[in-house]
């Protein structure tokens, strides 16, 4: 299964490695990511492919929702075909 996390907040040291940090202790590969500052708010997208975890995507969501919380950040995980659904033109 794959998943899309988004982070958007206040650009500051070691967003990325703490997002990634979670994917790797919990064998969830980052397949694809994307991220960008403007200004001081930063924005990241990131495909990743939860084949291997041994959490689901809504324990996931969970652990990305208390590190936004700890670091005043907005994340959301969302499986891949919801995502896809919802930004459907």
């Amino acid at each position: 299964m794959k998943a899309v996390i988004t982070v958007i907040g206040k650009d500051m040291t070691g967003i990325i490695a703490r997002v990634s940090n979670i994917c790797s202790e919990n064998k969830i590969n980052i397949t694809e990511a994307t991220q960008s500052v403007l200004q001081d708010v930063f924005a990241m997208i990131m495909l990743v492919e939860m084949t291997s975890s041994q959490i689901t995507c809504a324990e996931l969501s969970d652990k990305m929702d208390t590190l936004g919380k700890d670091m005043g950040l907005t994340i959301h995980v969302m499986q891949e075909n919801l995502f896809n659904s919802m930004h459907r033109i």
